[in-house]
């Protein structure tokens, strides 16, 4: 009793050092010699606030998937700090940091420049949770986890060995506990511990799995990869915000279709698109819409892997497109006008969404804007495309009906006489609206002839344009 009082006690200390009873073993000390990062490729401010926490008396190292890409010579987007210090005592340290977190409590420490802010993580140490009670539910997941550990422990805590190497700016040193370094030379993605036990602690874990496996090109252990199928039924109990974080991490990765046939070949994609569900499917039916979505996410991880912004409404709204316009085309044969059969197929698609992840109201509103200005890029009269260009979603809406011209879903003809209309002069957009005689006769992107006639008093009012 007294024995499990003393080291609640020890573990709530970060500055106290922990004995490596836990079997973390020393970490490997690789030079710069042998691990060839290049100084240039490191944030500044990360640097600092190393330096700051190293100034303070306290251990700091940039942590985690940043240092695995600085080994392979790539510029990490985001750069996350360990230290042996608490979040109250680096948030003294700095100006702009503010606690993030209740089951894993972080800091952002906040640095404004001539571009956008950047936002650098700092954690503490985690502690082993294998005799943390209340810490951990019964299937295995961490509910809470904020017990201070050592180095080693928290080494011991992180999935994939290549994430679990720490880098000392100012030595240049890399300190590797568990063979990371050398699993990259093999570009193998190996789980510390044993793969069954780390799923069930965190399920996001399987899908983590995926996507560094798709991005790096590595190769998933098969210890590793065994237990992901079994387990799959996990990742039902994870809050429904954090898998849409992990699936729109992998689906920006640069490398989405990868990481997508990724989730099939592991048995992960069922429940979390109802799109992943038949796109890879080979049969004849789902062909259209593989070859939309898959040229969709080309021109994602296209832009992504150059540099570029991409918008997660967009994206969202590619892949659940094929859905929408299946149930799009079936009310129109139910004899629904145009429009209401649109909305209607909206409301469905998403509906049908919410039983996997729960796509963001933000990202729901742009789906839906992009969605409804289809139907009216087919209207080419008046003064209709001059208002059409001037939408906030415009640009995300024709580039959204350039991808149904490029896989034949829509007349290739349309597509080209917007991208004629967006460069001309005013003389030029004249004169390609005197040539748009036709207007679009639904929503197979056909145009056709359009007989002018007065209507009876009887008949009902047109339906209104989609806003």
């Amino acid at each position: 009793m007294i024995t499990k009082f003393i080291k609640r006690i020890l573990r709530r200390d970060p500055m106290v050092k922990h004995t490596q009873a836990n079997n973390t073993g020393a970490p490997k000390r690789i030079a710069k010699k042998a691990h060839h990062i290049d100084p240039h490729l490191l944030s500044k401010n990360a640097v600092k606030v190393t330096d700051t926490l190293q100034q303070a008396g306290y251990e700091a190292f940039i942590v985690g998937g940043a240092v695995r890409d600085l080994v392979l010579g790539i510029g990490p987007k985001d750069f996350d700090v360990a230290t042996n210090a608490t979040p109250e005592q680096v948030q003294r340290l700095f100006r702009k940091a503010r606690l993030i977190g209740r089951r894993f409590q972080i800091v952002h420490v906040t640095f404004f420049g001539k571009g956008h802010p950047e936002i650098i993580e700092v954690s503490t140490f985690r502690a082993l949770l294998d005799n943390a009670g209340d810490h951990v539910a019964e299937s295995g997941r961490i509910l809470r986890d904020n017990v201070w550990g050592s180095q080693g422990e928290d080494a011991a805590r992180r999935d994939f060995t290549i994430n679990a190497m720490y880098y000392d700016p100012s030595s240049e040193t890399v300190l590797d506990y568990h063979g990371g370094m050398a699993d990259m030379q093999k570009k193998t993605l190996r789980m510390i511990g044993d793969p069954a036990k780390r799923y069930r602690e965190d399920p996001v874990r399987m899908l983590r799995a995926i996507r560094f496996a798709a991005k790096t090109g590595f190769t998933l252990e098969q210890a590793t990869r065994a237990p992901i199928a079994k387990l799959s039924k996990l990742l039902q109990d994870v809050p429904s915000a954090r898998l849409f974080d992990e699936i729109l991490k992998l689906l920006m990765s640069g490398y989405s279709w990868a990481a997508i046939q990724g989730l099939r070949d592991a048995g992960l994609h069922h429940g979390l698109l109802p799109l992943l569900d038949h796109i890879l499917d080979s049969g004849e039916d789902s062909k259209g819409a593989n070859n939309f979505v898959k040229l969709a996410l080309a021109n994602t991880d296209q832009r992504i892997q150059s540099g570029k912004s991409v918008s997660a409404g967009f994206l969202f709204a590619t892949l659940l497109w094929p859905d929408l316009y299946k149930n799009w085309k079936a009310n129109l044969a139910k004899g629904m006008a145009n429009i209401p059969a649109l909305h209607d197929a909206m409301d469905e698609t998403i509906e049908t969404q919410s039983s996997g992840i729960t796509i963001q109201r933000r990202f729901e509103s742009d789906m839906r804007e992009i969605w409804s200005m289809q139907p009216r890029f087919e209207k080419r009269v008046g003064r209709y495309p001059y208002r059409l260009i001037e939408s906030p979603r415009f640009r995300a809406g024709y580039d959204f009906m350039l991808l149904r011209c490029a896989t034949g879903e829509q007349n290739a003809a349309l597509g080209q006489w917007w991208t004629d209309f967006i460069a001309a002069e005013p003389a030029g957009q004249d004169a390609l609206m005197a040539s748009a005689k036709t207007e679009s006769g639904g929503i197979a992107g056909s145009p056709v002839k359009r007989r002018r006639r007065r209507k009876p008093k009887s008949d009902i009012p047109a339906e209104p344009e989609a806003s």
